[in-house]
């Protein structure tokens, strides 16, 4: 069973030691690198399975800001992983299966989330769209590995959320 948290300080020795396979690497990085980018506005994650961290993810509350496509109360879904020793098990699906809820409740007044999935990533563009992801049908250029696929999927509000 998946089980998803912000992540604190308890768990860095845990996400230290997460990584993804050599061809993975120009998509995702080096957790390093990735934790770099983590401030108040871009938050990171952890993806639990049995107690154990088996993957990471940011979630970028300022989305709208970087991307002139994401919509005003979206969020962004940055840098998203499996650790390569977890991979193939089917956590990745179910952490983004589980993701909408979690987010309803994390972020309760925002009602889209977003992300990009880099055009020579087919196994995960696959994914997302198994997990209710929809494609924009449109592509950003601004990637470190080349274009990116744009998808989006909407994220139920909270009772109340939509008059903030």
């Amino acid at each position: 069973m998946i089980h998803i948290e912000k992540m604190t300080t308890r768990h860095l020795a845990d996400v230290l030691l997460l990584s993804v396979a050599d061809e993975q690497q120009r998509f995702v990085g080096s957790i390093e690198e990735i934790l770099k980018s983590a401030n108040a506005q871009i938050r990171p994650h952890v993806i639990f399975v049995e107690g154990i961290v088996v993957g990471f993810f940011l979630i970028d509350t300022i989305y709208a800001k970087h991307f002139d496509f994401a919509k005003k109360h979206s969020l962004g879904l940055r840098s998203f992983f499996i650790s390569k020793e977890f991979q193939g098990r089917g956590f990745a699906k179910q952490a983004i299966l589980a993701l909408p809820h979690y987010l309803k409740e994390t972020f309760p007044t925002h009602s889209i989330i977003y992300l990009t999935v880099n055009c020579q990533n087919p196994v995960a563009k696959e994914l997302y769209l198994k997990g209710g992801f929809e494609d924009t049908n449109n592509l950003y250029h601004g990637g470190p590995a080349g274009p990116q696929h744009i998808l989006m999927k909407a994220i139920e509000p909270s009772i109340g959320a939509e008059n903030e």
